[in-house]
């Protein structure tokens, strides 16, 4: 295979590429500097120059905040992106693997969602990513979405200031600061590497359609930061935030969880439990005790600043 990496300088996408190489594909990593998405002529031209048999879409608008204040902007790239890169795959009768979110739901469900479950997203950003889950549907011929959710790796998320959860709860309690996090929001953390090797894993399939790809169980923003504090033995001031303390400026779902039934209905799934992504994200980034090497705290259930 010859795999095109649509924002392979991204916090996802570096890990994909790596992933691609490691398994012996030939990979193109297109940055923004190459294509732009929102263009069919710029994403055309792009691709053809490359003559890809795979193309991976990890470029998205998601600044939730960002996307409300320019929703036709986040239109531009999250849906008719996915709608060129649709055209463009077919045309070159190319596999076509796109990122998508959990926030295409609106959380009320309250038990894990499924991919047949109706989407009702509270947000631009939602609505965007959904629009253009519909373009690939009625455009593409071979295509994987990828739903995914609360994603953390050792790469900077730019949009997001080159900040990941983990790394900034480490930053705060090595400050000293009393830490304070939400516990009213229910995420399964996921490594950009365990989501990397499963996007591998499937693209090397004729599987098409929707899958949900996430790491295992789920947890709070505020359970997530108590184990990484448990794993790396940081002695820190962990509260839980008031009801009112951090008020959303965008609708937000409650709950995301999502379930991985397609993936485990192929026998797919790669994912194991969230904590074991994160004692491997830790140990990577050299943080973790050696006394805590294979020793993970099963913190159960539901997030954020």
């Amino acid at each position: 295979m010859k795999v095109a990496v649509i924002g392979a300088n991204g916090q996802l996408g570096m890990d994909v590429v790596a992933e691609f190489q490691v398994a012996g594909e030939e990979t193109a990593e297109l940055t923004h500097a190459d294509v732009d998405i929102s263009s069919l002529e710029s994403t055309r031209n792009a691709l053809r120059r490359v003559q890809p048999t795979v193309i991976v879409n990890t470029a998205a608008m998601h600044d939730v905040e960002y996307c409300e204040k320019d929703p036709l902007r986040a239109y531009e790239v999250n849906a008719l992106g996915a709608r060129n890169l649709s055209i463009v795959a077919r045309e070159l009768d190319a596999k076509l693997a796109h990122i998508s979110t959990d926030y295409v739901f609106d959380g009320s469900k309250k038990r894990p969602y499924v991919e047949s479950d109706p989407a009702a997203p509270l947000n631009v950003y939602g609505n965007t990513k959904l629009a253009g889950e519909a373009f690939i549907r009625g455009t593409a011929r071979k295509f994987f979405i990828v739903r995914t959710s609360a994603l953390y790796g050792e790469n900077p998320c730019r949009a997001k200031g080159g900040k990941n959860f983990v790394d900034l709860m480490l930053r705060l309690a090595s400050e000293g600061n009393e830490v304070r996090v939400v516990d009213d929001e229910v995420v399964s953390p996921t490594s950009t590497l365990g989501l990397a090797k499963q996007i591998v894993e499937l693209s090397q399939t004729d599987h098409y359609g929707l899958y949900h790809a996430t790491a295992e169980g789920c947890c709070s923003w505020y359970e997530f930061a108590r184990t990484i504090f448990e794993i790396t033995n940081t002695k820190v001031n962990l509260k839980i935030a008031g009801p009112n303390e951090f008020l959303a400026k965008v609708p937000r779902p409650k709950y995301s969880v999502l379930e991985n039934q397609g993936l485990k209905k192929l026998g797919l799934n790669s994912f194991a439990p969230w904590q074991e992504g994160l004692q491997a994200y830790l140990k990577s980034k050299r943080v973790v005790p050696s006394s805590q090497h294979g020793s993970i705290s099963k913190a159960a259930g539901s997030r954020v600043l």
